[in-house]
């Protein structure tokens, strides 16, 4: 048979269904056996004290130093919003122990996204996918960048009557954006790095808050904690409310699953990350509020805007401009650790071929995912000119648990399909039920409480299932169509100097 013209070497070659078997440059190891350092494939490269830094600098974003206000607002009362944080880092715990598990019994990269194809199949797995691309990452990292730009800026305008412009606000959003995508593109050492950085930064600050509240309390100031349980709220859809933003503030514990193929020795720092760096994080949380409790009531909370902000002027006196700063630091080092994880999940959809192939190339030279965090960066940049995109996210706040809770609920049934499939880690079977019980909780107190938010994020999730059957399941496409797509990833591959992975 004659050779397509039009075929270009570095695209896949597939074996029968489709599955892509080719590495450009070669096989994985020399003749004699040694590995390869040529060989076109991400590296193994993200050490223990990495994962655990990821996993920190994600979750301590911008919702300690602004959520706790929300959570006594709903809880009503001191002790029943310690509790509250507690609980959440409980809860966060046992969706961690399960995802240990996930992670080492499947070990690929894409977090919630493998693990449902995993279990359920390619359009369920594509419906997570898709929502993702288009609304939940692109949307999210907007969000946290123009935080960050907002609290760079906001000693230059310490008047709360004159904010900084907002063309100011997103041009600095913007060049976060792109200084950390490149970053990442360069290298994963680099993006590690910056992640280990401004991870030490935000704990400094909150160490800094809790040694103040302690102070604060060494010399008395214990009133808010006498009665502390005085106007607690009775209202379970309060109560559930409260603990909504608790476990926003919480969000990113499963972020490290997004990159199991690049950690070293995931059997056992998979699970060592997580246990280490949510058990710290919960720790922090509750001291922290302790620390807010023990300056702020809660009726001089709830008239906070950012509580942080407020703690800091009100004990740090000249110093007090560090807590902004340390606000913009963490939320800096969170969009990093968003960009690293986020571009993962666009990688292994393409590698499952769910997305264009092009995503699921990296750069020859610097074995990073280049089109994917480009994709992602392009996203989040469009997202900045949008007039209110807070909005988008409360469509889609519900698909967090959805897409949790049905990872979770995979992990059960595939230990019923796959019993012989290897689990250097099985949790008690009480703890998934449990975790289980608590997202279905969740999503219906999500339907009753947001119902017309809740019902479009539904709506714009089912549009992936039109664009599944005509993009993904249809394999016959026209040949001018196929050219095109040809056409277009050459010339994209020739520009970015990207190859597929074995």
């Amino acid at each position: 048979m004659a050779k397509d013209k039009n075929t270009d070497p570095s695209l896949s070659k597939r074996a029968a269904g489709g599955k892509k078997i080719y590495d450009p440059v070669g096989d994985e190891t020399t003749p004699n056996g040694d590995v390869d350092p040529s060989a076109v494939k991400m590296k193994s490269e993200i050490s223990l004290l990495n994962g655990c830094t990821i996993i920190i600098g994600t979750i301590i974003g911008s919702g300690i130093f602004i959520s706790p206000v929300g959570v006594v607002k709903f809880a009503g009362s001191v002790g029943l919003s310690l509790i509250v944080w507690a609980t959440c880092g409980l809860f966060s715990m046992i969706g961690a122990l399960c995802y240990a598990e996930l992670g080492t019994s499947i070990l690929k990269s894409g977090g919630d996204y493998a693990y449902i194809l995993e279990a359920f199949g390619e359009l369920p797995a594509f419906l997570l996918l898709w929502i993702t691309l288009i609304i939940i990452r692109p949307t999210s990292q907007a969000i946290i960048a123009l935080v960050f730009a907002n609290y760079i800026l906001q000693p230059a305008f310490p008047d709360p009557d004159c904010p900084p412009p907002e063309i100011a606000v997103e041009i600095l959003a913007a060049l976060c954006l792109l200084i950390l995508t490149y970053v990442n593109c360069v290298s994963v050492k680099w993006s590690t790095r910056v992640q280990d950085v401004f991870t030490i930064s935000k704990v400094i600050a909150l160490i800094v808050i809790i040694l103040t509240g302690i102070a604060q309390i060494g010399m008395g100031k214990t009133e808010n904690f006498q009665d502390g349980f005085a106007n607690s709220q009775s209202d379970v859809g309060q109560i559930v409310l409260a603990f909504y933003v608790g476990l926003f503030a919480y969000g990113g514990w499963n972020y490290l699953n997004f990159i199991t193929e690049e950690l070293k020795d995931p059997h056992k720092n998979l699970p060592r990350a997580i246990i280490i760096s949510v058990a710290l994080v919960t720790v922090i949380y509750v001291l922290a509020n302790v620390a807010y409790f023990a300056v702020l009531s809660p009726a001089q909370m709830m008239i906070s805007s950012a509580v942080a902000v407020t703690f800091g002027n009100w004990t740090l006196g000249v110093m007090a401009w560090i807590i902004p700063l340390f606000v913009a630091l963490s939320t800096f080092g969170s969009v990093n650790g968003s960009l690293l994880t986020g571009s993962r999940i666009f990688f292994v959809g393409a590698r499952e071929n769910q997305l264009p192939d092009l995503f699921a190339m990296i750069s020859i030279s610097k074995k990073t995912p280049t089109p994917s965090l480009i994709l992602t960066c392009f996203l989040s940049l469009m997202y900045l000119l949008a007039e209110d995109i807070g909005t988008l996210i409360n469509y889609f706040s519900f698909i967090t648990w959805l897409s949790i809770g049905t990872a979770i609920t995979g992990m059960l049934f595939l230990r019923w399909k796959k019993p012989d499939l290897p689990r250097p880690i099985k949790v008690n079977l009480i703890l998934p039920i449990v975790f289980i019980l608590a997202c279905a909780f969740l999503i219906i107190v999500g339907f009753y409480a947001a119902p017309k938010d809740t019902g479009i994020g539904v709506a714009i999730l089912m549009t992936g299932v039109p664009v599944y059957f005509i993009f993904v399941w249809w394999k016959n496409k026209p040949a001018f169509i196929q050219k095109c797509s040809g056409y277009f990833t050459r010339l994209t591959q020739k520009c970015l100097y990207v190859s597929l992975t074995e």
